[in-house]
């Protein structure tokens, strides 16, 4: 399987990213333990325009984050791993598998609690995470397994991006809302009418996302609709969708999720953080991301193909399906930032933090080791 210029540069970068996530992460959390604690934390706390730093990061920053999510899933769509039916079937059934048991999990644990709205951390996946792990196991990756982590990883965030939508809205201002889809709506003449110029669709992309997040819908949204607005034309290197995608790789990889990862692990961790693991919220994050991610995954999967819905490609083995499924259950980024949006408490989404990390943790060893041992022997494809 030969892979297309622009996903071996996606890939190449998120696989960098991941490495730098490592590092930041692990300095972040330092400094938030460290005798700079208070600084340190107040300085995401500083007010700029009435927001603090974190908001304009999380609201605003990681809606390019998103938009270069949706241009990925585009380009999926039109010329990648799920233009084909039946080569799209795997990844997408078994990301089905990998939002739906986890989130199932995560119930069982804390129905009818405080926590309950908990439920769509543990469905994400941190692309830049599970690539940075899959790329330590060199040139012995299969093609089909990158392309197949990578468009259940996407598909998870798409997910993971429409429970953000219906479940994490908390109250609507039609007017404001009404005025955003008005934009986008206005955009997508645009695209029809053959306007290539990125200028008016960028511009209309803030006019957007102002309104947006004026409507109590998460604008972040506004990234994923705005890549679907802009032209994708043949897909060639001239055409809109990959001059953008193209530009905002290295920004997004190397500034963007870092920062991200930065200012949203400045996590205080006192003496008693363990006894916060012992919560339902916790030890359903933990349970989810670890146990059904990769169960989620490989039973969907396998039983998609019993059915004929979907095929595992040649070169694969379901115990290569399996070891994908662990490392999607690096949750990290996407799980974060489902987390600020489900809780209000500040002790709950701390504890919900650290579950996170130690999971990912968790899930990036586990992940790397057994695939380190089913790949034994094998070759990347040319």
């Amino acid at each position: 399987m030969k892979l297309t210029k622009l996903f071996n540069e996606f890939f190449e970068s998120e696989k960098a990213s991941g490495l730098i996530l490592i590092f930041v992460t692990v300095l972040s959390l330092v400094f938030a333990n460290s005798v700079w604690q208070t600084s340190y934390i107040n300085f995401w706390q500083f007010d700029l325009g009435g927001h603090n730093l974190i908001h304009w990061i999380n609201d605003g920053l990681m809606t390019i984050f998103f938009l270069l999510i949706g241009l990925e899933l585009e380009r999926e769509v039109y010329h990648g791993e799920m233009s084909n039916l039946k080569s799209a079937s795997l990844p997408i059934i078994g990301a089905l598998g990998g939002i739906l048991v986890p989130a199932g999990i995560y119930l069982i644990l804390n129905y009818g609690t405080n926590t309950q709205s908990g439920a769509g951390i543990p469905m994400a996946t941190d692309i830049a995470f599970a690539i940075g792990v899959l790329s330590l196991l060199g040139n012995r990756v299969p093609t089909s397994l990158k392309v197949f982590l990578t468009a259940l990883a996407v598909m998870d965030d798409l997910g993971a991006i429409m429970i953000i939508a219906i479940f994490y809205t908390k109250s609507i201002s039609f007017v404001d809302l009404s005025i955003a889809m008005g934009v986008f709506g206005a955009l997508l003449v645009l695209n029809r009418l053959k306007v290539h110029n990125l200028i008016p669709y960028l511009v209309g992309g803030i006019v957007m996302w102002y309104f947006m997040l004026h409507s109590g819908v998460h604008a972040t949204i506004t990234g994923v609709l705005l890549a679907f607005a802009i032209p994708f034309g043949d897909g060639g290197d001239k055409s809109p969708s990959y001059i953008l995608q193209h530009i905002l790789h290295k920004p997004v990889g190397f500034f963007i999720v870092p920062l991200f990862a930065i200012a949203n692990t400045c996590i205080a961790i006192g003496d008693n953080w363990q006894s916060g693991m012992a919560h339902t919220s916790s030890v359903g994050i933990m349970a989810g991301l670890l146990i059904g991610k990769p169960l989620g995954i490989f039973l969907f999967s396998f039983i998609g193909a019993g059915l004929g819905l979907c095929a595992l490609p040649t070169d694969l083995k379901w115990k290569n399906i399996i070891g994908a499924g662990i490392l999607a259950g690096i949750g990290f980024t996407m799980s974060i930032f489902i987390t600020l949006l489900a809780f209000d408490d500040t002790s709950i989404i701390n504890d919900s933090k650290i579950a996170i990390l130690i999971s990912s943790v968790i899930a990036g060893i586990i992940g790397y080791l057994w695939l380190n041992f089913t790949l034994d022997g094998e070759v990347e494809e040319s």
